[in-house]
């Protein structure tokens, strides 16, 4: 994880508040945007996405949880995330890979859209040849629009103070995420108590997480560094998983006391914080004298 995130930066918006209205997730009206990089803390982001998981996979009132996650992060970026291709604004017709959110294909451009802006819609125009959208005169959406320029449309679109996430659909992902760390503990820790058709199972399973591989380029800024380019926070978390949940050095792992995801410091580590390992420890002391 160090290894391949040290010399690594992204860039991801969000607002300095955000409401739940009308079973979406959408910033405040006076809210403030500001760009971050999320690789600068990468282990965080994962382990504070699977917290929220394992609540919703617990069937628990997760959206507390969710609203910390997102006033800490932003939106995952769902309207990037999900085509075949984060330009699609300057296409007839987004085209879609089989995902949990929309059954379709595709769809046209200005209907797909309109998917992640139900209050006020953009102000966008589409030609043949090209598609502009005008941007507000509010100086902060200005910036963000000129800081990004170089970036597909849709991503500064999904940067807008207007853009919109379903809930329904955020808790199911935070959820697939925690479905997927919980299959690799059940599948080592149970290995020898399942048989092989349980075992494939799990197998199968792992083998469907995964997405669009994010592209990249290198920067010469105070030293080389890699600029990944993820398009959506909903990529940058599924891929620094993804090497997280196969790193033995620093492993996750499921805190014994408080079961709580957290990365290990060493292979061996059971416990989340030297106080979740006393307490867990005087727990057994007073279990055994009862």
């Amino acid at each position: 994880m160090k290894n391949l995130f040290e010399r690594a930066s992204s860039h991801w918006v969000k607002y300095s508040e955000y409401v739940i209205k009308d079973g979406y997730i959408t910033p405040a009206p006076n809210a403030k945007p500001c760009v971050y990089d999320p690789l600068k803390d990468a282990k965080s982001l994962v382990v504070d996405a699977l917290n929220v998981g394992l609540l919703v996979l617990g069937k628990k009132n997760a959206e507390n949880a969710l609203l910390d996650f997102v006033h800490k992060y932003g939106l995952l970026g769902f309207m990037t995330a999900l085509p075949t291709t984060p330009n699609f604004m300057e296409y007839d017709a987004v085209y879609l890979p089989k995902n949990h959110f929309i059954k379709v294909e595709s769809m046209a451009v200005d209907e797909y859209a309109a998917q992640f802006f139900p209050f006020d819609k953009p102000d966008f125009k589409k030609n043949q040849d090209e598609v502009r959208w005008d941007v507000d005169g509010e100086s902060e959406m200005l910036a963000l629009a000129l800081t990004f320029q170089d970036q597909p449309l849709a991503i500064n679109m999904s940067f807008g103070r207007e853009y919109a996430e379903r809930l329904d659909w955020l808790l199911l992902q935070f959820k697939d995420w925690a479905f997927t760390f919980m299959s690799s503990i059940f599948y080592y820790n149970d290995y020898d108590r399942l048989d092989e058709t349980e075992r494939d199972l799990y197998r199968k399973g792992m083998a469907a997480f995964g997405g669009i591989a994010p592209t990249y380029h290198i920067a010469l800024l105070d030293k080389p560094t890699i600029v990944w380019d993820f398009h959506s926070l909903l990529l940058g978390v599924q891929m620094m998983f993804s090497f997280m949940l196969t790193d033995e050095k620093n492993p996750l792992r499921m805190c014994r006391h408080c079961q709580h995801v957290f990365a290990a410091t060493h292979s061996n580590a059971a416990f989340c914080s030297p106080q979740c390992k006393n307490q867990y420890n005087v727990y057994k002391t007073r279990a055994k004298k009862d």
